[in-house]
C-alpha cells in the first residue's frame, strides 16, 4: 500500500515498506534500543533480533481516519528505563517522519519483546 503526499510540485507515493524503513532508522538513534524483533516470536519465547536490512519486518504501518498508526516491535538494554527508552522512540519516530515525509503519525505503539544486555566494546 502506498501513501499520496502532495506538494505544489506534484504527487509522491510513499510504501508502507519505506516508511518503515525510515521509523527503523529513527528508533535506532535512541539511547537504550538494542534493535528491533520480529513481530513473530519464536516458540520458545525469545524475540529474534533483526537485522539492519530487515528492521522493516518489526514495525507495522496502518492508515486510519486520524493518520497514520505505527506499531513497532523493540528490544532494550539491561539496566534502562523502560517506559523512558518506549517514549524517546515513540517522540523520535513520529517527528521524523512528519519533518521527512511530512505524514500525520497519529499514533506509535511500542512492544517491547525482549531486554538484552549491552556488551559495551
Amino acid at each position: 500500500m502506498t501513501h499520496d503526499v502532495s506538494t505544489q510540485l506534484g504527487q509522491i507515493e510513499v510504501s508502507n515498506e519505506v516508511i518503515a524503513t525510515v521509523a527503523g532508522v529513527a528508533a535506532m538513534d535512541c539511547y537504550g534500543l538494542v534493535g528491533m524483533a520480529s513481530r513473530k516470536q519464536l516458540k520458545d519465547g525469545i524475540a529474534e533480533l533483526l537485522g539492519r536490512e530487515n528492521w522493516s519486518r518489526g514495525i507495522e504501518v496502518r492508515s486510519d481516519e486520524d493518520g497514520m498508526e505505527i506499531d513497532m516491535h523493540i528490544i532494550v538494554g539491561y539496566g534502562t528505563k523502560i517506559s523512558e527508552v518506549a517514549h524517546n522512540v515513540q517522540s523520535k519516530v513520529k517527528y521524523t517522519l512528519d519533518q521527512m515525509v511530512g505524514l500525520n503519525i497519529s499514533r506509535v505503539n511500542i512492544f517491547v519483546q525482549g531486554v538484552r544486555l549491552v556488551s559495551e566494546e
